[in-house]
C-alpha cells in the first residue's frame, strides 16, 4: 500500500521523524543538497561547455540562467529517492525552514519530478506536537525564498569565479575572492595594519590598597587638585604622544614624589560618596549570532564546532535508549522572538524553580537585525522543564554544554530584573606644598539577584567583565579619616571608630604603576561575527562557512582565540582595494544583503539585480567591466617594510611559490628569507626582518657533532617553525639531467636529511647538542605489543605527544613522556579505548579560584595536568607543587613567568610538517561565498 513519502536534509533527522511517524510514513534523507552548480571542468554539461561562460555554470547572455548538475557522489542517492516516490502517496518536503531549505526542496521536486502530490511541511523544532501540526496545515514551496537563494548562488559563484583567477595572476594560483570571505578578510586586515601603525604612550598612577570591614579593595588616582590625570584614552595612538593638554601626564619620577607626599600625610579623609541604586536587564534569547559569540567566549567552541553541536541538538540526539526528539528550535536564526506558548512554558518553569518573585510578565524583544525574518524564533529550548541536570550521563560533553547555555539564556530572558547598588567613593590625600590628590574606588553590590540566578552574559572585553562583577565597599561617610593600617608598622598604630563599633577603612599600602597604551584587540570568532552582523553582513547561515573558508584558504591563523592575517590576506586586501575597492566595500556587500532581501519578499526581480551586479549600470560599475580594467592594471602587490637603517635599501613581504618571504632591496642570493607562517604582520618589524635575511646569509647554525654518525647537527628556522637536522641537505640534480647507469630516465631520488621540529621552551638561540640528539632520535620504540609483535612507539605529532601501535594513537599527559613513559603504561595506554573528541573536549574543570582585589585566577585540572588562567594566559603548574596549596601569588608568578617566556614553537599541522621544510602548494578551487 502506497505511503506518503517525508524527505529531510539529514539521516539523523530522518531518524527522529521516522520515530514520531511509525510505519504510516516512509521517512528518506537527502543527505544535503542533490545538485549544484558544476564545481570542475568536468561537471559542466556538454551543451554549454565551449560556451565563453560555460565554466561559470551561468548562462550572463541570457538573463542568468544557471546550469544544475547532479554531483557524482549523490547519482546513488538520487536513484533512490526517484525509486522511493513512485511507490509514495504523496510527496512531503520537511527541509529546514530557512532558504536554503526552501531551495533544497524545490530541487528535490525538480529532480524527482513526481506524479503525486507535493506539499511543503516547515516546523522550527523537531518534536512530536511541531511535526504533527506541520502536516496538519501543509503549504507549498515559496518561489520567492527559492530565488533568493539561487540569486545568493550565482552572486557568488560569479563574484569567485571572475575575481579569484586575477589573484592567481598576480599574487599566487589557488587562492580565491569571495563576496562575504573577501569582506571578512578585509576587516581582520586592516585591525592588524592598525596595530601597526600604533605606537604605545606611557603614563602613571598610583593604586591604594584599603582594608575595611575584613574585605580589601583597591582606589585608583584620579585628579590632582581639578586636573585630571592621564589615562590611556588621552593618547593618540598613531604616534603615542599625549593628544589632551587638558589632562595631567605623570612620568615615574613625578609619581615617586607623589607617593612619598601623599604616604607621609596619612591620615586621608573619605572627601565624597555616592550610592545610585540601579537595574540590570536580561540579555535577549539567542540568535545564530550570539548563540556563536557566548558559545566562543563561555566554552571556548569555534564558530563551526557550535554549529554542529546546535545541529545535533536541534534534529535529535542518538543515546543508548534511542532517538531523542530535538532539544532545541532551529538554530539558524537572526530573530530573538518567542512564541506565546514558548513565553508560557518559561513562565510556569520560573515559577516553580526558581520562585514568583522571579518573574513578573512576558518580555517581548525587538530584533535589531535588518531584514530578520519574524517568523522565526529565538534559539530556545524545546521543553523548559528540561534543566540540563536532567540530561547529565544522557547527552555528551558538548552537547550537554551549549544545552545548558541555550537553557539558561532563554530562562534569564524571561526573568525580572536585577536590583544593584552602584558605589563611588573619593579619598582626598595632601601631597607636596597645596597640591591635593583624588583617589577613587567603585563598587557595586547585588540586592536582588533576579535574572542573574540564571545567567550572566559574556564579554569580549576581560576587563568590562571584571567590572561587571559584585565588588562591595565598607560603609563609610564623608569626613572619615584612613590610617595606616597597624599590620603596616606605618604611622599611628590606632584607627578612628566611625561610632558603630565597626572598623573603619585602613590603608595597607600605596604603589606606583606604570601603564601602557595598548594596540585595538584583534578579531575573534565571536567579535568578528558581531562586527559582520553589525555592519548587515552575511546571514545565519554564512557566518560559520566564511569563517572556516578564510581559515582553510589561509587567510588567517589563531594565536589564542584571536584571528591573526597572513602576509598573503595583506597582499590581497591591498590588491583588492586598489583595484577592486568597491567589490569589498562593506556598504555595498551589505547593500546586496539587502537586495537579496528584497527578492526573498518578492519586492526585486533577481534577473535584473544580477544583470546590474555583472554588467553594472548608472550607479555603480560592474563586475565585468571592472576586471576586465583591474586586471590589465594591477601589478604585484607588495607589503613595505621599512627601511633598512644601515644601506638605506627598502624591505618588503612578497608571496612566492613557497608562501611569504622578505626581501632586501631587488632581492637575489643572501637577500631574502622565508617569513614563519606563525609571524603576525603587525609583530614583524624592520629589526626583525633582517635578523632573519641575516641568519639565511650566514647559513644555519652548527650545535655540534652526532658522536654515533659523525654528521653536524644544524637548528634551521622553515616555513612552518624552528627545526634541527642531522647532516647537510643534499641537492636536487639540475632539471633535465640525464641519470646515468641503470637508473637512466628516472628522476633521482633525493634522501632528506633527518629532522625534528623544536618542542615547548625550544629555541634556534638556546637548544643544545643533548636536546638537538634527544630530538632526533625520535619515534622512540618503547617495546613489542605481547599479541601481535608490532613495535610501541612515542613521539611529537600535530596534537601534541602521543604514543603509537600500529594504526592507533592515544595521547600523552606531558612532553617528557615521549622520553620517559614506560613500556607497561604505554602497553596500558594503547590497550585502553579511545576517547571520542567530543566527550573529552570538556575535561577542563575548574579546581579553585584565587581572588584578590578583584582580580580572579582559575586553577583548572587540563589534559596534560593543572595549570592557572587569567583569561589571558594559561602556566601550567609545576611538577611537585601541591595545587591544593597554590596561593594567589605563586599563581600570578607562574603566570608572569610564561608570559616573559620566549614562544613555543608554533603547535598544530606546523609542528607536524616543521621537519619537512617545505610543501608544495595544493590546487584549489575557486571560493563561490
Amino acid at each position: 500500500m502506497a505511503k506518503p513519502l517525508v524527505i529531510v536534509e539529514s539521516p539523523a533527522k530522518a531518524k527522529t521523524l521516522g520515530r514520531f511517524l511509525g510505519t504510516k510514513y516512509r521517512v528518506e534523507a537527502s543527505f544535503g543538497h542533490i545538485r549544484d552548480l558544476p564545481e570542475s571542468a568536468a561537471d559542466v554539461p556538454k551543451e554549454i561547455k565551449e560556451k565563453e561562460w560555460g565554466r561559470l555554470g551561468v548562462d550572463v547572455d541570457s538573463d542568468f540562467r544557471p546550469y544544475y548538475v547532479v554531483p557524482g557522489g549523490k547519482r546513488k542517492q538520487v536513484a533512490h529517492l526517484k525509486a522511493a516516490v513512485k511507490e509514495a502517496s504523496e510527496l512531503l518536503l520537511a527541509t529546514d525552514p530557512d532558504r536554503e531549505g526552501e531551495s533544497i526542496s524545490w530541487h528535490l521536486a525538480q529532480v524527482l519530478k513526481p506524479k503525486v502530490p507535493v506539499r511543503r511541511i516547515v516546523f522550527h523544532e523537531i518534536t512530536e506536537e511541531a511535526v504533527k501540526e506541520a502536516l496538519e496545515h501543509p503549504g507549498e514551496v515559496n518561489e520567492n525564498l527559492v530565488r533568493a537563494q539561487e540569486s545568493r548562488r550565482i552572486l557568488d559563484r560569479l563574484y569567485g569565479y571572475t575575481l579569484s583567477p586575477v589573484l592567481w595572476k598576480k599574487v599566487q594560483t589557488g587562492l580565491s575572492a569571495g563576496r562575504v570571505q573577501s569582506v571578512a578578510v578585509r576587516l581582520i586586515v586592516e585591525r592588524e595594519e592598525e596595530r601597526r601603525a600604533f605606537r604605545a604612550g606611557t603614563y602613571w598612577d598610583l593604586e591604594a590598597r584599603l582594608k575595611g570591614e575584613g574585605r580589601q579593595f583597591i582606589a585608583t588616582l584620579v585628579r590632582i587638585n581639578d586636573q585630571r590625570v592621564a589615562t590611556g584614552k588621552d593618547f593618540d595612538p598613531q604616534n603615542g604622544a599625549l593628544k589632551n593638554s587638558n589632562v595631567r601626564l605623570l612620568d615615574e619620577a613625578a609619581t615617586a614624589a607623589l607617593l612619598d607626599a601623599v604616604q607621609a600625610n596619612v591620615p586621608w579623609t573619605i572627601a565624597s560618596v555616592e550610592q545610585k541604586p540601579g537595574a540590570e536587564r536580561p540579555a535577549p534569547p539567542f540568535t545564530t549570532s550570539t548563540l556563536t559569540q557566548e558559545a566562543s567566549r563561555k566554552l571556548g567552541f569555534s564558530t563551526e564546532r557550535t554549529m554542529q553541536v546546535a545541529q545535533r541538538l536541534f534534529q535529535g540526539v542518538e543515546t543508548g535508549g534511542g532517538q531523542m526528539e530535538g532539544l532545541i528550535t532551529y538554530h539558524r536564526t537572526d530573530s530573538t522572538t518567542l512564541s506565546d506558548k514558548a513565553l508560557g512554558e518559561s513562565a510556569r518553569v520560573i515559577r516553580e524553580m526558581f520562585g514568583a518573585e522571579y518573574y513578573d510578565a512576558p518580555r517581548r524583544y525587538q530584533t535589531r537585525v535588518k531584514n530578520a525574518q519574524e517568523a522565526h524564533e529565538a534559539i530556545r529550548p524545546t521543553d523548559f522543564r528540561l534543566a540540563p541536570s536532567q540530561l547529565e550521563g544522557v547527552l555528551e560533553s558538548d552537547e550537554l554544554r551549549l544545552y545548558e547555555l541555550v537553557w539558561k539564556r532563554t530562562m534569564a530572558s524571561q526573568m525580572v530584573d536585577a536590583r544593584v547598588l552602584r558605589t563611588a567613593v573619593e579619598i582626598s590625600a595632601r601631597g607636596s606644598g597645596s597640591d591635593v590628590a583624588t583617589l577613587t574606588a567603585s563598587g557595586k553590590a547585588i540586592e536582588f539577584a533576579g535574572f542573574r540566578r540564571a545567567y550572566v552574559e559574556g564579554s569580549d572585553d576581560p576587563a568590562a567583565e571584571l567590572e561587571e562583577q559584585e565588588a562591595i565597599l565598607p560603609q563609610c561617610k564623608v569626613g572619615d579619616r584612613i590610617h595606616h593600617d597597624p599590620s603596616t608598622g606605618l604611622g599611628s598604630p590606632r584607627a578612628d571608630s566611625k561610632g558603630d563599633g565597626s572598623t573603619a577603612i585602613t590603608l595597607l599600602g600605596i604603589d606606583p604603576k606604570r601603564h601602557e597604551t595598548t594596540p585595538p584587540a584583534r578579531f575573534t570568532e565571536a567579535s568578528l561575527i558581531k562586527e559582520l552582523e553589525r555592519l548587515g553582513i552575511g546571514r545565519p547561515s554564512t557566518y560559520a562557512p566564511t569563517i572556516a573558508t578564510i581559515a582553510r584558504r589561509g587567510y588567517v591563523f589563531r594565536q589564542g582565540k584571536a584571528l591573526v592575517p597572513s602576509f598573503t590576506a595583506f597582499v590581497v586586501t591591498k590588491l583588492l582595494r586598489e583595484h577592486f575597492g568597491d567589490f569589498v566595500e562593506t556598504d555595498f556587500t551589505a547593500e546586496m544583503e539587502n537586495d537579496l532581501d528584497e527578492i526573498s519578499r518578492g519586492e526585486r526581480e533577481s534577473s535584473s539585480f544580477l544583470r546590474e551586479f555583472y554588467y553594472g549600470d548608472k550607479k555603480h560599475r560592474g563586475l565585468l567591466p571592472a576586471v576586465n580594467d583591474g586586471a590589465e592594471k594591477a601589478e604585484y602587490p607588495v607589503l613595505d617594510l621599512g627601511i633598512d637603517p644601515v644601506n638605506g635599501e627598502p624591505l618588503r613581504v612578497r608571496i612566492g611559490r613557497f608562501g611569504p618571504f622578505v626581501q632586501m632591496g631587488d632581492g637575489g642570493p643572501g637577500r631574502t628569507a622565508s617569513l614563519p607562517d606563525d609571524v603576525a604582520p603587525a609583530d614583524l618589524s624592520v629589526e626583525r626582518a633582517l635578523e632573519l635575511v641575516h641568519a639565511k646569509a650566514e647559513g644555519p647554525r652548527t650545535v655540534g657533532v652526532d658522536p654515533a654518525s659523525g654528521l653536524n647537527v644544524y637548528v634551521m628556522n622553515g616555513r612552518y617553525g624552528a627545526y634541527v637536522q642531522l647532516g647537510e641537505t643534499p641537492e636536487a640534480a639540475p632539471k633535465g639531467q640525464k641519470a646515468k647507469g641503470k637508473r637512466a630516465g628516472k628522476a633521482e631520488k633525493v634522501e632528506k636529511p633527518k629532522r625534528a621540529s623544536l618542542q615547548g621552551g625550544m629555541t634556534e638561540a638556546t637548544v643544545t647538542l643533548p636536546e638537538a640528539l634527544k630530538l632526533l632520535s625520535l619515534p622512540r620504540i618503547v617495546g613489542v605489543h605481547p599479541d601481535d609483535h608490532e613495535p610501541i612507539s612515542t613521539n611529537f605529532g600535530r596534537f601534541g605527544p602521543y604514543v603509537k601501535h600500529g594504526d592507533e594513537f592515544r595521547s600523552l599527559e606531558s612532553e617528557d613522556d615521549v622520553f620517559s613513559i614506560s613500556f607497561e603504561a604505554a602497553l596500558a595506554l594503547v590497550r585502553a579505548p579511545k576517547v571520542s573528541r567530543r566527550r573529552g573536549a570538556s575535561s577542563r574543570t575548574v579546581l579553585r579560584e584565587l581572588s584578590q582585589n578583584g582580580t580572579t585566577i582559575k586553577l583548572l585540572s587540563g589534559r596534560f595536568g593543572p595549570y592557572v588562567t587569567d583569561g589571558t594566559a594559561n602556566a601550567s603548574v609545576p611538577k611537585g607543587t601541591n595545587p591544593d596549596s597554590l596561593t594567589f601569588e605563586q599563581a600570578t608568578e607562574l603566570l608572569q613567568a610564561r608570559r616573559d617566556a620566549a614562544p613555543s614553537p608554533r603547535r598544530g599541522g606546523f609542528r607536524r610538517k616543521a621537519a619537512a621544510g617545505k610543501s608544495a602548494p595544493r590546487k584549489r578551487k575557486a571560493a563561490t561565498s
